[in-house]
Parts: C-alpha cells; structure tokens; sequence
C-alpha cells in the first residue's frame, strides 16, 4: 500500500512483513494478527517473540565484568561502603544526570551514607566534573569521588585530583577521546579500547550497573549487599528514556520493569510531580519522557540545577511537594522564555526560508541559554531542515544546534572548530553546541549551509511508514490493550502506525494551544476521540476542519485512562483524501 497526496506532502507506505512469519508469530502465540505482523515487520520471528514482550533483565544483561575497569571499581566502591567513607558525587542537571545521582545515592543511604552531592550550573560553573568542584569536594572530606554521566573528557579537573590523592571513579557513557584521563577507574561501555554490548545505555544504566557489581562484590566478602536494586528501577527508566537511547535489549528490559515500579507510585518526589502535572500515576514511557522529563529539566535550565536531584531523593510527601511545586513554576516560566525566544527565531529565520537554505540560524542579543536547545528543536520540528539557536553577549555567539537525519551536526560542528570558525564546539549527529566570535557568524552559517546541501537531498520529505490499516470501527479497547504490549516505544522500537481508510471528522475545536480534538465516524460505523498536536501550526489543521468529507487519516492507535477506565483514542498526524 502506498498513499500519495497527503496533506503533509510525505507518502505513506506499508512496512513489508513476511506473511509466513505473520502466520507464526499468531499462531505460536495466540496473538492477533495485527500485532503479529507489526513484529514480524520489526524483524522479529516466533522464537524472539517472548522476550520482547515480556523483557527480563536477567536474559538481557550481560555479565558486567567484560567492562574495562568494572570490576577494579566496584571493589574500591564496596570499600567505600565497608569502611564507611565520605562519598562526593558529581552528577549534571540533566533527567539522565539526575536519575544517576538519586540511584547511587539513595543506594548509599542504605548503608548509612550520606554522599556529598555537587551538581554544577551549566550557566555559570559550565558541564561536569571540574578543577574547583573537586577541589570543594576535597575540602569536604571526600578522598573517593564519582562522577555519574560526567568525567571522561575531564582531563585537567582528574589530573588535578590525582595529584592531591583523590580518586576519582568516572561513571560514563559519552564518547571518549584516544587517551583516557587520570581517574582511579573509567567504566564507560564506549571507551575506545574495549568492546561492549551495552554502548547504548544512559549513564543511569552504566550506573546500576557497577552498583549491581558493587552488591556482587559485597555478597562475595559476605557482606550486606544493600538496597534492593530493583526498587528503584523506576529511576533507571526514567533516565533512559529521557536520554532518548534506543530502547531494545537491556534498555527495554529497564524501562518495562521500571515502570511496573513508578506505577505504584510510591516515591514520593515522582509522586508530587506527577499529581501536579494531573496525572494519576506513571504507566506509560510518553508520561517519562513528555510530563516528567521536561518538568525535571527546568531547574537545571533555569539556574537551579539540584532541584530535580533533591525531588528525587525526597523521602516526606511535604517535601516532595515544595520542589515539585517549584519544577513545575520554573518549568512554566520555561514554557514562556520559550514561546517568545520561539516567535523572535521564526521571524528572523523566515528570509532564510524564503531563499530555501538548507541549515537556519537565529540569532539574539542576550536569549536565555537554558532554552536554546529546545527552541532548534521545534524549529527543526517545523521546518524540517537543521536549525542553530544562538544567544549574543560580550562579542561571543553561544548556542545549540538540532538535526535531520542525513546530517552529522556533531562532525561539522567539529569541522568548523578544526577550520578555526568556532572558540568551541562538539556533539553528536542530531545535537551540537557550539561558541564563536559573532563577527564570524555569517561566515559559519556559510559553511553550515554549504556543507548541509552536499548532504541532504531537498524536497523530498521522508516516507511515512505505517504497520496496517483499519477501519475506525476497528480500533477497539482490545486492540489498544494488545498494541500496549510492544511498549515502551522510542528509538529502536518505534510506535506503530496505522491508516484509518474510512475517517470522515464529524467534531473538531482547537484545544490546548494549537492542537485541535477531533470526533471521528467511519463508514462502517464506530466513533473514535482523535487528537492532532500542534495542528494550527501545519496544514494539517485546515484538513481536519472541514467536517464529513470521506479522508484516510494515518496515526497511532493510543490507549487511555479515564477514571481509572481503559479507553481508546487516535492521535491523528496526517491526512489524504479518500
């Protein structure tokens, strides 16, 4: 099936799924056949079935050892926590760097150790373990330090500590550099000079991890072995999904377990900031990673970077109240930076637009550096083409960069460094940040421009693949709850798509700002709740507002709590003609 004319320009095709494989898959294991073929078209066969379903992480984690360093690690660690010492932390502010901080604190408390816990503020101290924090951190009592999604490119910060007889224990996971520095230890799957089937994990994985090796030492010297790990998986799920890793393997098996944690809703910090954010409890990984996770984030954003840490180790419900209530004021203030900074980058970047350049650049006196980030994002979001955010000050132009696929921004954000255009600059293919001499702007966004057009193809927007059609008297309860099953959903284990072949919007009102709620009949009956995000700002909208015409509308089929009660929904991302 392929779908041409639709309202977004993109065609729709039909993922190819092996019929005999469909048929096994079924048959093997009492599954409908719609959710049979959306994991045959996953690559999965009838044997595979089983573990992606229900996904352990006892078949899914590999022995820790094979890691370089771990086990040197996990030995000084369990030192640590035998002898009592004082423990620093040096975490960042980030959901991932957060999470990572709360698992191996709160796993310390259990032993009756309080670690001395620094999180630096990105606008002002800059990122991860540096020269002064570990100084402080010295002066504290602290002789053994873990840096927790930090530490692995702090070559001059870890010299320094070595000198003093500190020692540092990095627990990592970005990419490192061809030497390694001076810490005690390094587990970091992406080291250069080792293999590993974990590459993917956040640093709060990499963090259970040698914690869990750290319980396995303990229990071999005959030791308590501490908390319960698996208690606070609901951290780890957190992190991995706000750190946008793939979700397969060992991944998948962290947020599936660890959201059977959250949804007993029982820690309190979590607790307070999902009522606030009107949730009943948290079940589904959309609730991590759209409802906590930016909530989270926007202390560290907006110059209080240990908020989301101290909400995460709140143990008092009225605790855990005042720092929820305080992440969700920030977060709103957040929201309001953003729509203007939004608005001032969308007008500058509109001439660019006009002249069809590949890569947009907007740049302004003073942004909020918190939310540069995000405002490239939603650009990118819009306009489907790589977007740089920038805030000007003292001469220096300092932002952030989002991607499309197809362009590496990290490799010519570090092109541009190595051609001199940039003071400093670094990322990865979808991200960069980036600083540079103002004067040299116009010469970069050249460069970008002229680099991103050998690259990317133009007016050829990608392909929507979908796992089916149906009608709307189709999407039932039932099938919402089979579909459920594949979750969580996110890099590596995408969110089905179907096609509705017989819609015709018979409601349709604007809601939130800029979404618009739909009622949908089909032709052979049945009635659906649809929902289009940020509808007003796409042509999308205009389609779904002239109410009987006979459409296909292609979007996910979404499974839904009201009172307690499963109910079906569809949130509807494009539309063709019948």
């Amino acid at each position: 099936m392929i779908v041409e004319g639709t309202v977004s320009g993109r065609c729709w095709r039909l993922r190819p799924a092996d019929p005999a494989r469909v048929a096994r898959i079924a048959q093997h294991h009492g599954l409908p056949e719609i959710l049979a073929r959306v994991l045959a078209a996953r690559g999965l066969d009838s044997s595979d079935v089983p573990g992606f379903l229900e996904p352990r992480l006892r078949d899914t984690l590999p022995d820790p050892s094979h890691l370089a360093d771990l086990d040197r690690v996990a030995a000084r660690l369990a030192d640590a926590v035998e002898e009592r010492e004082r423990i620093g932390i040096v975490g960042d502010y980030d959901v991932d760097g957060a999470t990572s901080t709360a698992l191996a604190a709160l796993w310390l408390n259990g032993f009756g150790i309080v670690p001395e816990i620094a999180i630096p503020d990105r606008l002002v101290e800059g990122y991860g373990a540096s020269a002064a924090i570990l100084e402080r951190l010295a002066r504290a009592g602290c002789r053994l330090v873990l840096t927790l999604d930090n530490g692995t490119n702090a070559f001059a910060a870890l010299a320094a500590a070595a000198a003093r007889g500190q020692e540092v224990l990095v627990i990592d996971h970005h990419p490192a550099q061809a030497e390694l520095p001076p810490a005690y230890g390094i587990v970091n799957p992406n080291r250069p000079d080792q293999r590993s089937p974990l590459v993917h994990l956040a640093a709060v994985g990499v963090t259970f991890v040698v914690l869990a090796a750290t319980a396995r030492e303990l229990r071999r010297r005959g030791r308590d072995t501490g908390p319960d790990l698996l208690s606070l998986l609901d951290l780890v799920a957190l992190g991995t999904v706000c750190d946008v890793v793939p979700l397969d393997g060992v991944n998948r098996a962290f947020v599936r377990q660890g959201l059977k944690v959250a949804a007993r809703n029982e820690r309190p910090g979590l607790a307070a900031l999902a009522a606030r954010a009107g949730l009943e409890a948290v079940r589904e990984s959309w609730h991590l990673a759209y409802v906590l996770g930016p909530r989270l984030n926007a202390g560290g954003r907006l110059g209080e970077p240990m908020l989301a840490t101290r909400l995460l180790l709140a143990r008092e419900s009225a605790e855990a109240e005042a720092f929820a209530a305080r992440l969700e004021e920030l977060n709103a203030r957040r929201q309001e930076i953003e729509r203007r900074l939004l608005a001032a980058a969308e007008a500058i970047v509109q001439p660019q637009l006009d002249a069809d350049a590949p890569v947009l650049v907007a740049a302004g006196e003073a942004w909020h550096p918190g939310v540069l980030g995000i405002v490239a994002s939603r650009l990118v979001e819009r306009f489907e083409r790589p977007a740089f955010v920038l805030s000007l000050g003292e001469g220096v132009a300092r932002g952030s960069g989002r991607s499309v696929n197809g362009l590496d921004l990290g490799a010519l954000v570090s092109e541009a460094k190595r051609l001199g255009l940039l003071r400093e600059g670094g990322g990865h293919a979808m991200a960069a940040g980036l600083a540079l001499d103002v004067e040299r702007l116009e010469e970069f966004a050249a460069f970008a421009r002229e680099r991103a057009e050998r690259v990317l193809v133009p007016d050829e927007p990608a392909p929507l693949d979908l796992d089916g059609a149906l009608t709307v008297a189709g999407v039932t309860v039932e099938l919402a709850c089979a579909l459920d099953r594949l979750a969580p959903y996110g890099p590596g284990n995408e969110e089905p798509r179907f096609c509705l072949t017989d819609a015709r919007v018979v409601e349709a009102r604007e809601v939130g700002r800029g979404h618009l709620a739909c009622v949908v009949a089909g032709a052979a009956g049945g009635r659906l709740r649809g929902i289009a995000f940020r509808a007003r700002e796409r042509a999308l909208s205009g389609a779904l507002m002239r109410r009987g015409e006979p459409m296909r509308l292609a979007g996910r089929v979404k499974l839904e709590r009201y009172q307690g009660e499963p109910r079906v929904g569809f949130e509807i991302e494009d539309a063709a003609a019948a």
